[in-house]
This record gives structure tokens, sequence and C-alpha cells, in this order.
């Protein structure tokens, strides 16, 4: 007599992929994942190295900026020095002393006049030469008797009673960016300015006797 047992029905439904999948299931699972997981962590590797490159770029730009603008700065306010110096002995002296500014030259000379031969230069006379360039170039010189020159020589003369003529002298940054060191005849201050501003002209345009 033939007995018959009753067969475990077959499920349909795949095995659930748990702690509870064979190993070998979960091994190809894994390796199924890790591509994306890798490409996602190298994209963000590549932004975030995206981003400090950029940052250390703008942090040059304006280091080289503050480097190059500081440098300016320093040349302008030797030439600003050396006549704010000459206007200060000059007005507690009896002292006279012209600044020469050389436009062809981009130079400029500091001397005391000892004779009454203004167009002569004595080499004992000269008491600050210096040479400006690329960083620091003087673009032109204009007067408040409305004369300007940007080319040849330009001269400030200095007395006990002040600037004999006042003006302006426009200088030029690598970046091509105006600065003005302005020469008033009312006060013996040199001051140095952003930009190119529009010279004062005095009501008379009398000078100021070269005393």
């Amino acid at each position: 007599m033939r007995t018959c047992s009753a067969r475990t029905p077959i499920s349909l439904v795949p095995p659930d992929v748990g702690d509870c999948a064979p190993a070998s299931h979960r091994l190809v699972t894994a390796l199924s994942v890790c591509p994306r997981v890798r490409a996602f962590v190298l994209v963000e590797v590549i932004l975030v190295v995206s981003i400090l490159a950029l940052f250390v770029a703008m942090v040059q730009t304006n280091l080289f900026g503050t480097m190059r603008h500081g440098r300016f700065k320093s040349a302008v306010q030797d030439f600003v020095s050396a006549m704010q110096m000459a206007a200060s002995s000059a007005a507690e002296s009896s002292r006279r002393y012209e600044m020469i500014i050389d436009l062809s030259e981009q130079t400029y000379t500091l001397r005391q006049i000892t004779s009454s031969d203004l167009s002569e230069v004595l080499d004992e006379e000269i008491i600050i030469e210096g040479q400006f360039g690329e960083i620091c170039r003087v673009a032109y010189v204009e007067f408040d008797d409305s004369t300007y020159t940007n080319e040849g020589k330009a001269k400030f003369r200095v007395g006990h009673k002040g600037w004999h003529y006042g003006g302006k002298v426009v200088f030029l940054d690598e970046s091509e960016q105006p600065h003005t060191v302005l020469v008033s005849r009312i006060t013996p201050i040199v001051e140095l300015v952003d930009g190119d501003p529009a010279l004062m002209t005095p009501k008379g345009k009398d000078e100021v006797p070269f005393l």
C-alpha cells in the first residue's frame, strides 16, 4: 500500500536579502552597491577640491592686489614726504626749495636753491633724487594757473611764504588707476588722494611771492 506525503509548496517570492540571506547572496549585493558608493565619494572629493582651489585663487588675487597697492603707495609717499619736508623747512627758515619732476625720465629731484639762476641745478644743491617706475608712473602735471604738461619737466618751488604755484601731480598705478598729489599755495600740506579730482583754482591767480 502506497503512502502519500505532503510536499512543501514552492514559493515564487525571492528570499529576503537581509541578515538571514545566504552569505553568497549578500556578497553579490554588496559588490553591486560599492561602485555607486565609490562614484558618489569621488564626486564629493572633486567638489571639495574645486571649492578649495577657488578660495585659494581669490585669496591670492586679493593678496597680490594689496601688495601692489602697497608698493605704489610707498613709492608715491616717498615723493610726498620729500615735498612736505621742503615746505616745512622753507616755512621755518629763509631757505628756498624746488621739486623738479621729469615726466620723460620718470624721475624727481629736490634741491635747495642757492643762486639767482633758477635754470641751473648745482650738484651741491641736490638733496633727494628719486625714480618712479612702472608701478608708479606720472601721467601729467597741472598747475592752478591752468598750465598743463605731460612731458618734459615740471617744477614746484616753495619759500617762506609757501608754494609759488599750486597744482596736482597725477600718477597711474599698474592697473592704470589715477592717484593725485595735491599742492596748494594756501597751505604747505601736500596731500595724496585717490582718483583725479578737479583742481581748485584760486580766485586771484596771483603768484605767491617766492621768498
